[in-house]
């Protein structure tokens, strides 16, 4: 059996999409490899059947660092980012891996799957909820949409829909009004587990977007996590868009992202020093704080996706009593800032 190391120490999103590429491999050539990584973000490798303990001083272990230079033809080649790493494993190991799923592959145990949600902690009972993300890194604000229309959102579906905001508050995640508050309270662990309980989420184009399509949905839950994302234009639709997910964006309304995404990083430079300041990283057209493509984008825009859900029969709003139970939670979280 031929023994891999994979390398790779990019954003929790981009492992996320290893796992993907890891999952394939074994898909594909059952019984000839045997698997071990070296990431961030290894949290998502817990549970994983297909990850061997590999020491890579061994001499018959090959170590590789893993890239995907497919994303370069992401606006023009029929690719979705979940065929990335395959391909680079293709070529550098003269494979024909082939994707076998359209999202990553994320394993909780029986006994995660038993635990109860941090939500339920705080309500007393098994709330359905929400996910919402606010903000996002510094490295790329053009995927930022604008915080009061998250707001927007958030007051539109008062005591029918509780929404749990999630994020690092090392990032930029201002604060929303009406949910309970998790920014800063998951690992990258407890996200996982935060996500299988959800009901549905709403962000960019993040890692959450990523997780979303990967954790499986609880026993008698639909079969899809709802999720409603806003795109605009930075990224190709084929490139990021998960088939179950409505997939807000711009791409080809816009004449800087006509052909595809632009792939801008900021969208005003933050002078922090980051190469991402330089003008052929920023954005080339603004209203206000936003980039166009995502100010085009409107909360009522998100409002009718996420009521889609809804009118056509996948989900139910919350019932008095759960409505109840997560206002207290959210007092509660008030409480604990």
């Amino acid at each position: 059996m031929r023994k891999l190391i994979l390398k790779n120490h990019q954003s929790p999103g981009d492992i996320l999409m290893l796992t993907a590429a890891v999952r394939d491999l074994h898909a594909c050539y059952p019984g000839q490899f045997l698997t071990d990584v070296r990431t961030s973000a290894s949290q998502l490798w817990d549970h994983n059947p297909l990850i061997t303990p590999l020491d890579e001083h061994d001499p018959s272990v090959s170590v590789i660092d893993c890239h995907y230079p497919l994303i370069h033809k992401s606006n023009f080649a029929p690719y979705h980012f979940v065929h990335a790493f395959s391909q680079y494993l293709n070529e550098h190991l003269d494979l024909h891996i082939k994707p076998t799923r359209h999202h990553g592959d994320i394993h909780l145990s029986p006994r995660e799957k038993a635990w109860i949600s941090q939500v339920h902690e705080l309500t007393g009972e098994d709330t359905p909820f929400w996910i919402v993300v606010s903000g996002g890194k510094y490295d790329y604000t053009v995927k930022w949409w604008e915080c009061s229309r998250y707001q927007e959102c958030v007051d539109h579906f008062a005591g029918r829909i509780q929404f749990v905001q999630v994020g690092e508050l090392r990032h930029f995640q201002p604060p929303l009004r009406g949910v309970i508050d998790l920014r800063g309270r998951t690992d990258t662990r407890q996200l996982v587990r935060l996500v299988y309980h959800s009901q549905g989420v709403l962000c960019g184009v993040t890692f959450l977007m990523h997780l979303a399509a990967a954790v499986e949905m609880k026993s008698g839950k639909p079969r899809n996590r709802p999720a409603v994302i806003v795109a605009g234009g930075r990224e190709p639709t084929q490139w990021e868009a998960y088939p179950h997910h409505q997939y807000l964006h711009t791409v080809g309304a816009l004449p800087c992202c006509k052909d595809g995404g632009c792939w801008r990083a900021r969208t005003f430079p933050l002078g922090d020093g980051d190469e991402k300041d330089l003008p052929n990283h920023l954005c080339v057209d603004t209203v206000g704080p936003l980039p166009r493509c995502m100010h085009m984008i409107t909360a009522q825009d998100v409002i009718r996706r996420i009521e889609m859900y809804y009118e056509g029969g996948s989900l139910k709003y919350l019932t008095e009593r759960q409505a109840t139970a997560a206002r207290k939670a959210v007092l509660h979280g008030l409480e604990v800032v």
